[in-house]
């Protein structure tokens, strides 16, 4: 009988994984063509047996800016400046409708995708991955709308600017789709054993985004309701969607502050949602 060299250099080794914090970012990119199927799978299908098609992209944002504008600024009569309220509010709406795409799309990642989940093998991570990128193309269309609308308002007459910090737009983007991951990737995991969180997603995005200073700025809050400001004040998207409206048209104010602690808080958030989602792939399919 010969003897089997111990040695043996294996072509793939399947073992048990022992770090419950890893990303494991080159097995990440050794699936990069599976990934990128995930992306345009969540692209191309959502849509695709619909009437208006990816116009939905466009008409959501839409109809909530003109919705937010007749209720907030024309009945409530919430000021915004220079700025035409409508502006105002789709530049709030198009970043986070960002967050709560890629919240409500990794929310349900282990029960979605049970049946693939359990029969062949790929970094788990790929699937919530994938609904973050490629909800960064649908917010790339969305905020093309916001530039036609602020281009449109400029050749109109109002005094528009664009603050030079808009370079760093694109760093609020990737802490609001971070941000969004982590909150999904941690809720997914506990929708495996607890269904009654599913239901409660819409709810407490509904509820959050009033918390959030997405129709109105913050320092109306700490004016108008300092027994309640605090709430606002010590929500981080609160300072992504002003900084974002800051960089933008130009109006409130950065709070360094503010967003440093919210960079703290997306990465504390991104690496406990990292941690049970570790920890939930290894058993999950015995509780979906």
């Amino acid at each position: 009988m010969n003897n089997i060299n111990s040695s043996t250099d294996w072509l793939f080794e399947i073992k048990p994984k022992n770090k419950f914090l890893s990303l494991n970012l080159k097995e990440i990119w050794q699936y990069r063509d599976l990934l990128l199927l995930f992306v345009k799978r969540d692209v191309i299908t959502v849509y695709k047996q619909t009437v208006l098609g990816p116009l939905w992209y466009l008409i959501q944002p839409l109809f909530t800016s003109i919705t937010f504008t007749i209720i907030f600024n024309n009945v409530a009569g919430i000021k915004t400046g220079s700025v035409p309220p409508f502006l105002f509010n789709l530049a709030g709406i198009t970043v986070w409708n960002y967050f709560t795409a890629c919240l409500s799309g990794t929310s349900d990642t282990f029960r979605a995708n049970a049946n693939i989940f359990g029969k062949v093998y790929f970094p788990r991570i790929i699937t919530p991955l994938s609904v973050v990128l490629s909800n960064l193309i649908k917010f790339g269309i969305q905020f093309l709308i916001f530039v036609i609308f602020f281009i449109f308002y400029y050749f109109k007459g109002y005094n528009l600017s664009i603050n030079p910090a808009v370079l760093f737009f694109p760093f609020l983007i990737i802490i609001m789709g971070i941000l969004g991951l982590g909150l999904g990737m941690l809720i997914s995991s506990m929708v495996t054993k607890y269904r009654d969180f599913s239901h409660l997603i819409g709810f407490g995005i509904q509820l959050l985004m009033y918390l959030s200073a997405v129709m109105y700025p913050m320092e109306l809050v700490k004016s108008k309701l300092p027994s309640y400001g605090w709430i606002v004040e010590y929500n981080p998207l609160a300072y992504v969607i002003e900084t974002s409206r800051y960089m933008l048209i130009n109006v409130g104010e950065v709070s360094i502050l503010g967003l440093v602690n919210t960079v703290l808080v997306t990465v504390v958030i991104f690496f406990i949602g990292l941690l049970i989602f570790n920890k939930t792939e290894k058993s999950f399919i015995d509780t979906v």
